[in-house]
């Protein structure tokens, strides 16, 4: 299945067989694209949204002088731009950071869907609410924590999505982000992102290994140094829901 991944670990367990079926029948092919290529500009008007299947995408803003921020990170399951679904275009660009397998939804499927399944309405946009969630916290992790904390914070958060989707084996980081990319998620230079790894690898939280490749050696200590919980992420803990029926 294309979708078996679509909140995995979240609230994937809620949806219908039905609602599943659907979801999965509405998209209208899939594409492939190669690594840090462009799938959406800012500011393009949209009649698709996108669904990863494989791999890693990245969220960007550009500065008046082409500098980059990176503002999300999606991972296999996520729908990479599904508010461009109701607003019609996006405030950022999305590019690839590996291959990626992408299913298309045309916006007037989704409108068959959100029209024939309030219940899966409700995931679809309770998964767009997730990124606004995480928004939050990576603007809290960029006022208030110093570059290596910001660092830990995004490594924290990515080890507990890809947890959701089975695909960390508790060591070994998958995501090969080079220390550039770090540096435009944390709002610093590539020189000072080069030396927050060094003070990772010298505390003993991990040990690099090239070209973005790298173990976590203390992953309790990375969380303490990221000031990191994972409520925000909606899969365990206080915050976690059981489902997103009203009862």
């Amino acid at each position: 299945m294309l979708t078996n991944l679509f909140l995995k670990g979240r609230l994937r367990h809620d949806l219908t067989a039905e609602e599943k079926r659907a979801l999965e029948g509405a998209a209208s092919r899939t594409i492939t694209l190669g690594p840090r290529k462009t799938l959406v500009e800012r500011g393009r008007r949209l009649e698709h949204s996108y669904y990863l299947v494989e791999g890693t995408m990245l969220r960007y803003l550009d500065d008046r002088n082409g500098e980059r921020q990176l503002v999300q990170v999606n991972l296999a399951g996520d729908f990479v731009d599904l508010h461009g679904y109701a607003m019609k275009r996006l405030d950022h660009s999305v590019e690839t950071l590996t291959t990626v397998k992408l299913a298309e939804y045309p916006h007037r499927a989704i409108s068959s869907l959100v029209e024939r399944f309030p219940h899966l309405a409700r995931a679809l946009w309770f998964s767009t609410l997730l990124d606004a969630a995480m928004h939050r916290e990576w603007i809290f992790m960029l006022g208030r924590l110093r570059g290596e904390g910001r660092i830990a914070f995004i490594l924290a958060e990515l080890i507990e999505r890809l947890r959701f989707i089975d695909r960390f084996d508790g060591r070994n980081f998958p995501i090969r982000l080079l220390q550039r990319d770090y540096a435009e998620a944390c709002g610093i230079s590539v020189v000072h992102a080069n030396r927050c790894f060094k003070m990772l690898k010298q505390d003993g939280i991990l040990a690099l290994r090239g070209e973005g490749r790298m173990d976590i050696l203390d992953e309790a200590g990375l969380k303490r140094l990221a000031q990191f919980t994972p409520d925000h992420l909606y899969g365990h803990g206080e915050l976690a829901l059981g489902s997103l029926r009203d009862r």
